[in-house]
């Protein structure tokens, strides 16, 4: 039972993981849910791009994909995070890039806790999710 932090293709980004994962588990909590094996695999936007293709048949790029393995109220999976395009999306929202990262890393984890963001509506339900998850971080 933990969060792992690793790197394909990239150097692997300046967070603290000991306050990361005490905020993931926070925002689980949050959602009546326990961290269970957790991999945060940060990449490149080409890697994703593979990874899109040969899992889900998309051809595009993404931030994130989440590979979900959740069993009853313990959050797992496998999120994939492009940090190229955690870069270009700061610079094409004008905020900071350590902010959008940690907008993406709980991203992954609202998705394994049964947020959506894909139908009509969800997408604002999500962004809401993630600010209060972000503003939990700032109390840390």
């Amino acid at each position: 039972m933990a969060v792992s932090y690793y790197a394909e293709e990239v150097k692997l980004p300046a967070i603290k993981k000991r306050v990361t994962t005490a905020w993931i588990r926070s925002v689980a909590a949050v959602y009546g849910k326990k961290v269970g094996d957790v991999s945060y695999i940060f990449c490149s936007d080409e890697k994703i791009l593979e990874v899109n293709k040969e899992y889900l048949q998309h051809d595009y790029y993404t931030d994130i994909i989440s590979f979900d393995y959740t069993e009853g109220n313990i959050i797992s999976g496998d999120l994939f995070i492009s940090l190229d395009t955690v870069k270009s999306n700061a610079e094409q929202f004008g905020v900071d890039y350590n902010e959008e990262l940690h907008r993406i890393i709980i991203h992954g984890i609202l998705h394994l806790c049964g947020i959506n963001d894909k139908a009509e509506g969800e997408r604002e339900i999500m962004t809401q999710k993630e600010n209060e998850a972000l503003a939990l971080m700032a109390q840390n």
